[in-house]
């Protein structure tokens, strides 16, 4: 086992969410500055991730069929960096997305043998508390990227005479650097683990899959419809009274709870199970919507903002290692792949259907719909998954 390397992949995966979240942080202005509407943002955004979900499920398979997990890590990684100084040179937002397409096949190419090679390196009972330290790591990149990204645009602005649009690329070729150093982490402390060589085609065939994999999966893409973008809790905090000037900074709350409590509840996982550790993040996801639904004041979404910071650090690190017990280590990445995937086209989706119902009928209806999905992912999870499955051979 080569338990360091979780560490150094969470290290890699905090220094890269610091180099894009200083890009992210910045690019909706960006775009618009550079005569964007919104619904093209919109675009440029959904057609990068729909890239990414597709790009998951075929890295995976590929490392499951060469046997290899660091190499395709390393080449996803690598792609993403080497992009990004083409926003910074970028005049047009037909350019930017070009890039975003391109950037975006690099995180789909990482994701799946990445996480395959988190559960390779480690004991089954820990890693709960591996993927937590690595989904800790992530988050707290992405929370000091958007702060150096608002100091960084502060400085320029009270001692510098730079246009608003160099400010922004400024800020894009400096997060170069840790985007650099990512990846030299990566290639130079991260060691491969051999996996289990899959016959070639076998991994990507659903009838291949075990049926307890299946409701595992339908768990999963059901919860997915509650898990709306932060978007739509920005929206509703908003919609409560917070004041505009307190957006940033009940998101940044979010995103600090997130990451501190992403390992220790990855802890719990391996201690008490997995599946009812999940099934209970499931549960406050539905209460949080409900409460997001029902709630009447500014106080009632920061509160509500902190619960939603507990029920991302168990729904997004808890279904990956229970994943990797549930699936052979020779069809480990391609399962992680088709996990992505489906996910991440529901997310379009899942969003959009709660910004209907929130504009055709109220935030009652919208925040209502989310508990009742996020309820029923937790009875499906609980009644039809098994705490073991295996894919068929």
């Amino acid at each position: 086992m080569e338990k360091k390397n979780v560490f150094w992949l969470g290290l890699t995966s905090l220094l890269t969410d610091i180099s894009s979240e200083m890009v992210m942080a910045l690019l909706p202005l960006f775009l618009v500055d550079l005569g964007a509407s919104r619904s093209l943002v919109g675009l440029v955004e959904g057609v990068a991730e729909a890239t990414a979900s597709f790009f998951k499920t075929l890295s995976g398979w590929i490392s499951d069929c060469l046997k290899v997990r660091k190499p395709i890590v390393v080449a996803g990684y690598a792609l993403s960096t080497a992009v990004k100084p083409f926003i910074a040179l970028a005049n047009t937002w037909p350019q930017v997305l070009g890039v975003r397409f391109v950037d975006r096949i690099g995180k789909g190419i990482r994701n799946a043998p990445r996480d395959a090679l988190i559960a390779d390196s480690v004991e089954p009972h820990e890693r709960g508390r591996a993927f937590g330290l690595q989904r800790g790591m992530d988050t707290a990149g992405a929370v000091i990227g958007t702060l150096l990204a608002s100091f960084l645009i502060f400085l320029f602005t009270r001692y510098t005479d730079m246009s608003v649009l160099t400010q922004y690329r400024t800020i894009f070729w400096l997060s170069i650097i840790p985007g650099v150093l990512a990846v030299l982490t990566l290639w130079i402390f991260v060691r491969d683990v051999a996996a289990k060589k899959a016959e070639v085609g076998a991994a990507v065939s659903w009838s291949s899959i075990d049926s307890g994999f299946r409701a595992f999966l339908l768990a999963a893409v059901v919860f997915e419809f509650s898990n709306f973008s932060y978007a739509i809790f920005i929206l509703r905090a908003a919609n409560l009274g917070v004041i505009v000037a307190l957006i940033p900074i009940i998101y940044l709350a979010y995103n600090i709870i997130y990451s501190l409590l992403a390992q220790p509840f990855g802890v719990l996982a391996d201690r008490f199970g997995k599946k009812p550790v999940l099934a209970f993040g499931y549960a406050l996801s539905a209460l949080m919507c409900l409460g997001f639904a029902l709630a009447i004041q500014p106080a009632h979404a920061w509160f509500l903002f902190l619960m939603y910071g507990v029920a991302m650090a168990i729904t997004q690190t808890t279904p990956r290692a229970l994943l990797a017990d549930i699936v052979p280590q020779q069809r480990l990445a391609t399962a992680y792949g088709v996990y992505y995937m489906l996910i991440g086209l529901v997310a379009l989706p899942a969003s959009a259907i709660a910004g209907l119902l929130w504009d055709r009928f109220s935030p009652l209806v919208a925040f209502s719909y989310g508990a009742a999905a996020a309820s029923a992912a937790a009875v499906l999870l609980l009644l039809l998954v098994p705490n073991r499955v295996k894919l068929k051979p």
